[in-house]
């Protein structure tokens, strides 16, 4: 009798990568789109598909949004609190330098129109000119709620985010008795973690069928516009990167020296598109450089989730370049729409899945503009990804040295005076 050695347990087959799948699904979207042209194609009866998912990005905004930007600005006013004046400044650079990059995106856009030639046709009625639908005493009346409630069942995002700020201050002042709605909060927004895995999981099928629906009914242009966008968003990238420079020599360090000491962490960054992953090491370079480990401890973990200036860049980018693709003019009041809108959300859902992706669908709703222009940029999003988490690693690096030089030396000094009295 012949013993049979136990077969092994058969291996489960692992899917590509996520941003593989989506590429794949662009191309193949991109390729039926193009073999089956026009409105009434069967290419273009996938559409429904799409719609289903932008439906679900659409019904995870607002509870992501308020339970990460309310929590955001809870752990925010906590860290001011005990931290004192590094806290200020590091909160004060954080906006600032998220600022800069919002402006920068947009100018960019203006500048280059990496959208030109494409005229993308919305599903829904959307209005000729933006600035003709602002008017200032609106614009600033709109942004308080009189129904908090109202205000999110109809999507109003700017409300949302001010009832959302007003609460986490409120929640931050009143000390301990704050920490059970915290805990609650901090349930919630785990929760929509998973429903928002659980809706990107699904974005291959939803970029495929969008894909090929763009391609059937707008034809090629739309291709050409992606590469050219990814091109302008690194120009701007280098030029943030060259701003950083000047910063970093205006300090008295050699800005290629620095460069080259956090090497490891801007290359993880680039090949993984992930800031978690280069974090431990970050940390230890920058205090192998000196900075002391109270600095380097609060301001890295704190600008990992705060200060992402490469992503701030990309999302003014991404509204400014779908505004044009649909033909729409943004003047003063919506440029101030996106840049109050991106300061707030780009800092509430930065530890959120694919967190670009959800401000970007907060930003559109916000001006008007389809949120199903996304699926369009999905397509094309990892190889942005790459550069913008590289940016994002090497603008904390900045913040780092920054606040040391300003305001970490003075809270070192005024803690070894304590201990010498």
């Amino acid at each position: 009798m012949t013993l049979q050695a136990p077969s092994a347990a058969p291996r489960k087959r692992r899917l590509p990568a996520l941003w593989i799948q989506i590429l794949i699904g662009m191309i193949i979207g991109v390729a039926v789109g193009l073999m089956f042209p026009g409105a009434n194609s069967w290419a273009a009866a996938f559409k429904p598909l799409g719609d289903a998912f932008i439906k679900a990005i659409k019904m995870i905004v607002i509870p992501l949004v308020f339970s990460a930007v309310t929590l955001g600005i809870y752990k925010m006013s906590a860290d001011l609190k005990s931290l004192g004046r590094l806290g200020v400044m590091a909160f004060v650079w954080f906006y600032l330098a998220t600022g800069i990059s919002v402006v920068l995106g947009l100018v960019l856009n203006a500048i280059f129109h990496p959208a030109a030639g494409i005229a993308l046709q919305a599903t829904g009625k959307l209005p000729q000119n933006l600035a003709t639908s602002i008017d200032w005493v609106t614009f600033f009346l709109d942004i308080v709620p009189d129904n908090v409630v109202n205000a999110m069942a109809n999507q109003k995002i700017i409300p949302t985010l001010f009832f959302a700020i007003c609460f986490g201050i409120g929640l931050g002042s009143i000390g301990e008795k704050g920490k059970p709605v915290a805990a609650i909060l901090e349930g919630v927004l785990n929760a929509m973690f998973k429903v928002t895995q659980g809706v990107i999981a699904t974005a291959p099928i939803a970029v495929a069928a969008i894909m090929a629906w763009v391609m059937a009914t707008q034809g090629g242009a739309i291709v050409l516009g992606l590469i050219k966008m990814v091109l302008v968003l690194y120009v701007g990238l280098i030029v943030i990167m060259l701003i950083f420079w000047v910063i970093v020599s205006l300090l008295g360090e050699n800005p290629f020296a620095l460069t080259r000491k956090v090497a490891e962490p801007l290359l993880l960054a680039f090949t993984t598109a992930s800031s978690e992953v280069t974090l431990p090491v970050h940390m230890r370079i920058l205090e192998s450089t000196g900075i002391p480990n109270k600095v380097v401890s609060f301001v890295i973990p704190l600008g990992y989730s705060f200060n992402l200036d490469g992503a701030a860049l990309y999302q003014s980018l991404a509204v400014s370049f779908l505004a044009e693709a649909y033909g729409l003019h943004l003047d003063l009041a919506s440029i101030l729409t996106i840049l109050l809108t991106t300061l707030i959300a780009n800092k509430g859902t930065a530890n959120v899945p694919s967190a670009s992706l959800v401000v970007v669908a907060v930003i559109l709703s916000t001006i008007g503009l389809p949120v199903e222009a996304l699926a369009i940029l999905a397509g094309v999003d990892r190889f942005m990804d790459m550069g913008r988490t590289t940016v994002n690693v090497f603008g904390n690096t900045i913040a780092a040295v920054l606040l040391w030089k300003f305001g970490g030396k003075a809270v070192m000094e005024a803690e070894t005076d304590l201990i010498v009295a």
